[in-house]
């Protein structure tokens, strides 16, 4: 059988930033014959997400990610199809993802790293179980839940950076829905602005490019910050937690304004910032989903109710073909996507 794949083709330049040259499509075949305990999978969706930016790398950073090798297929979160199956646990037909899905068209996969998903949950767009109803909504829901403290009726505030990326768009609704009477988003573009408040119902939005941040943080956060959703790190990060309440939580889910730095992760606090920590007494504290999964099930059934009645809405970036995966991958990393980028391998 013919397929295409993405292979890593260099690891990003001196100055850190990924360009569409580090990815090559090849051309391959695979073999028609399973063996035992194998699955004929065709890919449906792909996801690129921030955390694939440390596997570029020959270090990641962290142990719990592997690094991609130059010259193999890449890989990372995917969906797809069962074309046919020699493993007992799999029919074709059935809805599969796995985290370490590789960038290609078709794939045989071992039926003990895919995973069946139920595509009901997904609300009829098999393209969220990548993102509001996968594990980009697991990280938001849980990391809201577990690390965030809001309680009903406390007149809390809660600012998400990178509010209108997959995660964090998904957070500030969740916020909302659990009693938060302030939102506020922060991000990029004009756009992204309009789609936090006019589609999200978020109560307010800033564009770090263009408008003064701590200026209009005090604007739209009279009483002082309760809870910061962080998913970029940096000196967004210090400007919110300068102005958080004492006894106040930051949810630390990403950093991606120093993915692309040398550092390690979660990369060093300036001395300021630790300060302020440590005198007001706020929490700062790592969330790793996958240390929550047993969480998972009841969340994600929870992420699906929320999606189908409309309480939380799903924004997208979809990109069609696995020739514009570097390309897509790039532009994620630049902010080009509003909500989950996702690219659509195949109908």
């Amino acid at each position: 059988m013919h397929v295409q794949r993405v292979v890593l083709n260099s690891r990003p330049g001196k100055d850190g930033v990924p360009v569409p040259a580090n990815f090559r499509l090849e051309e391959s075949t695979l073999a028609p014959d399973l063996t035992e305990g194998e699955a004929l999978v065709r890919t449906l969706y792909l996801s690129v997400d921030p955390y694939m930016r440390c596997r570029m790398n020959e270090d990641t950073g962290t142990g719990y990610l592997t690094p991609w090798q130059l010259s193999e297929c890449v890989d990372g979160a995917g969906i797809g199809v069962v074309e046919s199956s020699r493993c007992s646990s799999f029919s074709v037909g059935d809805v599969v993802t796995s985290l370490n899905w590789p960038w290609q068209t078709h794939v045989v996969m071992k039926g003990s790293v895919l995973q069946k998903v139920d595509p009901q949950l997904a609300c009829g767009h098999l393209s969220y179980l990548l993102g509001a109803v996968g594990l980009t909504g697991l990280s938001a829901l849980l990391g809201v839940r577990e690390k965030g403290h809001i309680t009903k009726g406390a007149n809390q505030t809660m600012v998400v950076s990178g509010a209108a990326g997959a995660c964090g768009s998904i957070a500030g609704q969740i916020g909302r829905l659990d009693g938060c009477v302030r939102v506020v988003g922060i991000c990029g573009s004009v756009e992204k602005c309009r789609a936090l408040v006019d589609d999200l119902g978020f109560s307010a939005a800033i564009n770090y490019r263009q408008e003064d941040v701590p200026a209009r943080l005090k604007e739209c956060c009279p009483d002082g910050v309760d809870v910061y959703f962080d998913n970029v790190g940096g000196p967004i990060s210090d400007t919110v937690i300068a102005q958080m309440n004492s006894g106040s939580h930051v949810i630390l889910c990403g950093q991606i304004s120093q993915y692309n730095k040398d550092v390690p992760y979660p990369p060093p606090l300036s001395e300021e910032t630790q300060e302020t920590l440590q005198s007001k007494s706020i929490t700062r504290e790592r969330f790793m989903v996958l240390n929550y999964m047993s969480k998972a099930d009841a969340a994600l059934c929870e992420l699906s109710q929320c999606v189908k009645s409309g309480q939380i809405k799903v924004l997208e970036t979809v990109v069609n073909g696995i020739e514009n995966m570097g390309d897509a991958f790039c532009s994620m990393m630049k902010g080009g996507n509003i909500g989950k980028q996702i690219i659509k391998i195949s109908e």
